[in-house]
C-alpha cells in the first residue's frame, strides 16, 4: 500500500538561511502511523511493528483528520493497544491518544526480550537474577537481586501495579486510566518451569535478559 514518504519539516534551509514553516500536526501523525503499518524498512529496524496494519478507512487522510480533531491529542502520542492489549491494527474504534510517559511505561519489547520473562534480567557480574521496570520517564527502577525468576517477576509486577496508579492519574480519558491499571492488575503469570534456575544460569555462563 502506498504511503507518503516525506515528512513536512519545521524548518527549511535555502541559501544558508533558516526560516520556520507551519507543520500540519494531523498530517504528521497520519504519515507516522502509515509508516509503522507499511514501511518495510521501519519494520526491519523495529520488529515490534512487524504485524502492524492500518484500517482501510484511515488510508484516506481526511478520514483520519476528522477522527483526530475530536480527540484530546495535543502533546500526546497515538496508541493502538492500550485499550485493547495486543491489538495490531490502527483504527478509530481501538486507538486513543495517550501521554508520552504512558507509552514508555507500558512498552514491552516482546520481539527482543530474550529468554527471561518481562522485568527479569541476568546480572553477569554478580551471577544473580535481577529485576527492574520502566517507570515512564525513560529510566528503569532497580528492584534488587533474586534467587529465582519467579521472585524477580513478582517484584516487577508489584512495582508496575504501584506505578500504574501514578501514570493513570495524568490521563484525561477514563478508558485509558482504567486500561493502565487493569493491564497490571490482570497481568498474565507465566509458567516459571520453562525458565532456567539460578544454578543453571551460573553453569551456562550466558547472558539473557527481559525488557
Amino acid at each position: 500500500t502506498p504511503y507518503p514518504t516525506l515528512f513536512p519539516y519545521t524548518t527549511l534551509f535555502r541559501s544558508w538561511k533558516r526560516r520556520s514553516v507551519w507543520v500540519c500536526p494531523f498530517y504528521c501523525k497520519w504519515v507516522s502511523m502509515l509508516q509503522r503499518g507499511y514501511s518495510n524498512k521501519l519494520k526491519e529496524k523495529y520488529p515490534t511493528y512487524k504485524d502492524v496494519t492500518v484500517t482501510k478507512d484511515w488510508h484516506i487522510f481526511s478520514n483520519f483528520k476528522k477522527w483526530m480533531e475530536k480527540q484530546d491529542w495535543e502533546g500526546k502520542q497515538l496508541d493502538k493497544d492500550i485499550l485493547f492489549y495486543g491489538n495490531k491494527e490502527y483504527s478509530a474504534d481501538k486507538c486513543v491518544f495517550v501521554c508520552r510517559k504512558t507509552n514508555m511505561f507500558t512498552v514491552e519489547s516482546d520481539a527482543i526480550r530474550g529468554e527471561f520473562p518481562i522485568g527479569v534480567y541476568w546480572d553477569k557480574c554478580k551471577k544473580r537474577i535481577k529485576a527492574k521496570c520502566r517507570n515512564g520517564s525513560g529510566k528503569h527502577v532497580y528492584l534488587g537481586l533474586h534467587k529465582t525468576v519467579e521472585s524477580a517477576f513478582h517484584a516487577w509486577l508489584e512495582k508496575k501495579r504501584e506505578l500504574s496508579y501514578i501514570i493513570a492519574a495524568d490521563e484525561s480519558d477514563p478508558r485509558v486510566k482504567e486500561a493502565i491499571i487493569n493491564r497490571y492488575k490482570n497481568y498474565p503469570i507465566p509458567d516459571f518451569s520453562q525458565y532456567p534456575t539460578l544454578e543453571e544460569m551460573i553453569a551456562r555462563g550466558v547472558i539473557v535478559t527481559g525488557k
